[in-house]
């Protein structure tokens, strides 16, 4: 069980690195948000089941925590969308090489 939390652990610690990295690399606020919700959402929920591999007793918790995350994750995201296209920013566009 021990390897096993530690794998679901190395999981989820590369999944929040990859959209700590999505974070920094896409152009945009709506890319930033997809990449910000769904990798650290991802990575969150494989750390707890990690947690709970190494502490059976948290299960409960673990639960409650992971289903508070499933639930706010997505209403935060689309709030800040709607924000910002509401504020009037612009979706990045590539610029045509000439």
């Amino acid at each position: 069980m021990i390897i096993l939390g530690n794998c679901f652990i190395l999981l989820g610690a590369a999944f929040l690195c990859l959209g700590a990295l999505g974070l920094v690399r896409m152009p945009d606020v709506y890319n930033r948000i997809q990449a910000g919700t769904k990798a650290v959402t991802l990575g969150s929920l494989a750390l707890l089941i990690g947690v709970g591999f190494h502490h059976p007793s948290w299960w409960p918790k673990l639960l409650l925590i992971g289903l508070f995350i499933l639930f706010t994750s997505p209403v935060s995201s689309s709030t800040i969308a709607r924000a910002a296209y509401l504020a009037g920013v612009e979706p990045f566009k590539k610029q045509e090489k000439i």
